[in-house]
């Protein structure tokens, strides 16, 4: 591909993306980015890889369902020395392919039915009940981690059957395989801290699998445990990484989505109060979902020659999905960075990628999402962010506030 601008602007725009002060605004960065390329596809041949940046909502979802797009392609060969975090994204779904990751996810979604999903909305809607009160008695404060820490963490806590003494250690080992997923640059300390986080999760687990063969308990774990499809079934490597990956997955999109969505709100008033007008608005989390963009990065490896937006991606290289520019993407969303609880297509967002991968645990995410949404409109009507530039975390893929303060009237 030709590209009208010298390679050393299209590499400032590829670098800008992962500068640390274009996480709490990245969008400007990601219009550069859309800017440079046709028909959604920026191919870029940088001195140590090639890859191709794709901004555009078409050609993503394209991607993202195309048979030849493979997940995971960066993860070392089974037979290859691995650290303790990369033994443990092995066995995840999220990086199998084809046949394998059919079989994973077969028995993994035969234990989260959409029965299961559903039963939880009154554990959600007492969690937010307790949590909201503790948040009013203060007159408000820190709604990371006083609400949108706590409850994804205890609800999936919760359907898995894992004791509430421990949610402390569970935040901290989502935090850490979050940190692995995002595939940044990472500091030895970094490293080192998630290696020791895996050892304990793999101590946690260990023999978990047999332990609730042979003593079923309530919850998830116990029916991934004893899950059959043809006579397969997880094994222990398998259902210690599958949950680790429901437990990160069930916590991550949803923690960051709440004060996302709350400081969104907060710079687009009008929509606030539509919100307290209609707090059970059915488009509200699908709405959020496009404009927060939880997850602002996805990739795949193309095992073949496959065709984007007009450009020709050759087999073996790497497509950089940029799911939050596709998410604002104009030709798709008019006037895409306002908040419309009418839009009629919010849906067609790729908060939760699509195709193959697309997340297990969507429905889950949406119930929370618009619970709590409607809670909040609810009770504190009133509600205002005080923090208007608050820290986020250094993670530009699960990208997230750090801290959110706000007052309750």
């Amino acid at each position: 591909m030709t590209l009208s601008e010298p390679m050393t602007d299209v590499q400032a725009a590829i670098t800008a993306l992962w500068q640390p002060e274009a996480l709490p605004n990245p969008y400007p960065a990601y219009e550069r980015v859309r800017a440079l390329g046709t028909g959604g596809a920026l191919h870029v041949v940088h001195p140590e890889w090639q890859g191709t940046f794709i901004t555009g909502h078409a050609p993503c979802s394209s991607v993202l369902r195309s048979p030849s797009a493979m997940s995971g392609s960066g993860m070392p060969p089974e037979d290859a020395p691995a650290s303790e975090g990369v033994q443990l994204l092995r066995s995840m779904m999220l990086f199998h392919n084809g046949m394998s990751h059919q079989r994973l996810r077969g028995l993994v979604s035969a234990a989260f039915t959409p029965r299961v999903v559903e039963e939880q909305r009154d554990l959600v809607r007492s969690l937010l009940s307790g949590l909201l009160d503790n948040l009013a008695a203060r007159g408000g404060g820190d709604i990371v981690s006083g609400l949108s820490n706590p409850l994804p963490a205890r609800v999936i806590m919760g359907m898995l059957g894992l004791h509430g003494d421990d949610e402390a250690r569970f935040v901290r080992w989502s935090q850490s395989v979050a940190d692995m997923l995002a595939g940044a640059e990472n500091s030895p300390e970094l490293m080192a801290r998630i290696d020791a986080d895996a050892r304990e999760m793999r101590t946690f687990f260990k023999d978990l699998a047999d332990e609730l063969r042979a003593r079923p308990q309530p919850g998830l774990l116990s029916a991934l445990a004893a899950v059959q499809d043809g006579g397969e079934r997880l094994s222990g490597d398998e259902l210690l990484s599958n949950a680790v990956l429901l437990l990160t997955a069930g916590h991550e999109t949803t923690s960051n989505l709440i004060p996302g969505g709350l400081l969104e709100l907060s710079r687009q008033p009008q929509a606030w109060a539509a919100l307290v007008a209609t707090p059970r608005d059915p488009n509200v989390a699908d709405e959020l979902l496009r404009v927060v963009s939880p997850v602002q990065f996805d990739g795949r490896g193309l095992a073949a020659e496959t065709t984007v937006g007009g450009v020709i991606l050759p087999a073996g290289s790497f497509a950089q999905l940029m799911l939050g520019a596709a998410n604002r993407d104009p030709d798709v969303f008019p006037d895409p960075n306002r908040i419309d609880w009418e839009r009629p297509n919010s849906a067609r967002h790729l908060a939760f990628a699509a195709g193959p991968h697309y997340c297990l645990g969507a429905s889950l995410a949406r119930l929370e999402i618009s619970e709590t949404f409607a809670a909040l409109a609810t009770r504190f009507p009133d509600l205002r962010v005080t923090d208007t530039d608050p820290p986020f975390k250094p993670n530009p893929v699960l990208r997230g506030v750090r801290r959110l303060n706000v007052a309750l009237a």
